[in-house]
């Protein structure tokens, strides 16, 4: 063999030995290069968005992020009093804007520089004792606009015109380029999750891993049998990322903040469906341990360690203090995301236990009620649920509260034209209110937003948890699904639609499909029944095409949600220590930009995606 052939052996072999931690670092840096894409696309959209305009600039008060100025000037003979009413805000009271002092003489008009929201559309209202005027607009982000109200040619007539004195930005425009950047890092990330590889062993969420069955010898492996179901995870990651996003601010866009009161927002979709997807794991947990022998004492007490595990986290988290000293307890809050989970968890795991079974392959199948066992085997189960729900109902709508009306289910504040400020949540908000007191409740509601409550309110309360663990038990609902049809993807597939059709249909019934007009509007805050069978129906569809596409035809790794779907505790509990600390945060030039906060948010978001990819390659997963 000549020298020149060795080196070339030499060669092919040390490329053969290459270690993997090699390809992974140069996963790593084209990751590094997409993020870095990202952040140059959003940086660049605002200059974008600034377009010249044909009119010439006019001065206008420091403007904040969703907002416009309006000058309005009167030319009549008497004051005028500004007013608006956001169209958001049902059945809301006029709130004063200012008032335009009177027009000094003929020609020479009163005015006055007001700020408006741009976030929904606006009536204004303008009053003096020679006219009433109203009309509504929707204006645009740091717009500058002009309302003009004088007489015609000296009549009694009186002509109201509004003037577009400086065109708004587009602040949506970086949104759209961002989200666009965001395929260079999804490419990179579904590169590295192709490999459809076989998962150890390992818990994630709030349960060992989502087998259905023991791993069959010698045969092709179904999507459900032997193999962790990618779905699921990929479901829960979803869910997470988006709540990521959300809580590090969104852009500060409004739909990426929770609804003031009735209705849904991007926000309000991801908690219920991690509820959901927690409810599928346990079903499919439990089954697991029965199968491998592990006796249901030993499994109640371990739902219990884990419950309290939970709730003792998320009181810390929500209650830091880092920095600001001892902890008061008189202002310790109690109610939270995690203390939700884990309550619910303690309930519907501790269902589970008690009547699942260990072996459903001895099941008769010539019964007339085989096509419903997914359903019927577990009736003690659903009749505790029922039985809660009825209790929900009746503290809800026949719970007496003090200066409310029976079954109020307002925001409080200016709604209801005022009639009720205090009544905020009704049963809901004077049940933690008497259980826990007004200062171990969350604050700041998102109902001062638009309705201007001011008493404290928590939706994550108690009488919300009811609800939470209906949500939960749909998802388990979905599991037995699972475990009982396994390999029949078909059949699977068919019942997740069928009870997210008959779902939507009950909370087309609840709502009479109206945002506000409904017997029990969809409401996140109330955690309302409506609100759960309405996300319980979407949680049903989403897992039918994730479930199609990762699990059954396999067209789709997960990735990248994939992957903080694996570890989903240490991703939320990671950001939520660590928000304040870059690079998940640092201090922005421009603080009322949409593009530096949404710049800020999904730099943030993608570090966590690539740290929980970082910990999936080195099968690094946190357990409780």
């Amino acid at each position: 063999m000549g020298r020149g052939e060795t080196r070339r052996r030499r060669h092919r072999e040390s490329r053969a030995e290459r270690p993997r931690e090699g390809r992974t670092a140069a996963e790593m840096a084209r990751f590094l290069s997409a993020a870095l894409a990202l952040v140059l696309a959003v940086l660049v959209a605002p200059l974008s968005a600034k377009l010249p305009s044909s009119r010439p600039h006019r001065k206008s008060p420091a403007l904040k992020m969703d907002e416009a100025t309006l000058t309005v000037h009167n030319e009549l003979q008497s004051e005028m009093m500004v007013s608006f009413l956001s169209d958001h805000c049902y059945q809301c009271m006029y709130q004063q804007l200012g008032v335009v002092p009177a027009g000094a003489e003929p020609g020479v008009p009163g005015k006055v520089d007001l700020t408006v929201g741009t976030q929904f559309p606006v009536t204004l209202q303008l009053n003096s004792t020679l006219v009433n005027l109203e009309f509504q607009y929707h204006f645009g982000e740091q717009g500058n606009y002009s309302v003009w109200v004088k007489n015609l040619n000296d009549s009694s007539q009186v002509n109201c015109s509004l003037v577009t004195d400086t065109e708004p930005v587009n602040s949506y425009l970086q949104m759209t380029l961002s989200f666009s950047s965001l395929e260079a890092v999804k490419s990179v990330l579904v590169r590295w999750g192709n490999a459809m590889e076989t998962e150890r062993l390992i818990n994630s969420e709030l349960g060992p891993p989502n087998r259905a069955v023991e791993p069959s010898v010698e045969t092709a492996v179904p999507a459900t049998s032997g193999r962790r179901l990618r779905s699921l995870d990929t479901f829960r990651g979803i869910a997470l990322i988006i709540m990521v996003f959300v809580n590090y601010g969104g852009g500060r866009y409004w739909f990426f903040r929770h609804e003031s009161w009735n209705g849904l927002t991007i926000a309000d979709l991801v908690f219920p469906w991690f509820v959901f997807i927690m409810g599928t794991s346990i079903a499919i947990s439990i089954n697991g341990a029965l199968r491998r022998g592990v006796r249901r004492s030993h499994l109640l007490k371990k739902v219990v360690w884990r419950s309290v595990q939970l709730f003792l986290i998320g009181v810390i988290l929500i209650n830091p203090n880092y920095c600001q000293g001892p902890l008061s307890w008189v202002s310790l809050r109690i109610p939270g995301v995690l203390q939700r989970l884990a309550f619910t968890y303690l309930v519907v795991a501790s269902l589970d236990v008690l009547v699942a079974r260990d072996k459903l392959d001895n099941i008769q199948t010539d019964v007339w009620w085989y096509k419903a066992s997914d359903f019927l085997l577990y009736w003690p189960a659903w009749l505790c649920v029922i039985t809660l729900e009825i209790v929900w109902l009746c503290l809800t709508f026949l719970l007496p509260v003090p200066d409310c009306p029976s079954g109020y289910l307002g925001p409080g504040g200016i709604g209801d034209f005022g009639k009720y400020p205090n009544c905020t949540g009704g049963a809901a908000g004077f049940i933690d209110r008497w259980l826990l007191g007004e200062n171990h409740i969350y604050q700041t509601p998102s109902s001062r937003v638009v309705y201007q409550s001011t008493i404290p309110y928590d939706p994550e309360g108690v009488l919300g948890s009811i609800n939470s663990i209906l949500m939960a038990f749909l998802g388990l609902q979905a599991g037995k699904i699972l475990l009982h049809y396994k390999d029949l993807h078909s059949k699977i597939m068919a019942r997740f639609l069928i009870w997210g059709v008959v779902l939507g249909m009950i909370s087309a019934v609840l709502t009479k499909c109206s945002k506000d007009h409904g017997f029990i509007p969809i409401n996140k805050n109330l955690w309302s029944l409506s609100y759960v069978t309405t996300l319980s129906s979407f949680a049903f569809i989403l897992l039918v095409v994730l479930y199609y596409l990762v699990d059954v035809n396999k067209w789709w790794s997960g990735a990248p949600f994939f992957y903080p779907g694996m570890n989903s505790i240490l991703v939320y509990v990671g950001h939520e220590v660590f928000e304040e600390y870059f690079p998940f945060r640092w201090r922005m030039s421009n603080s009322q930009s949409h593009a530096e906060h949404l710049t800020q948010n999904l730099v943030a978001t993608c570090v966590w995606v690539f740290i929980s990819f970082v910990l999936y390659k080195n099968k690094i997963f946190w357990k409780i």
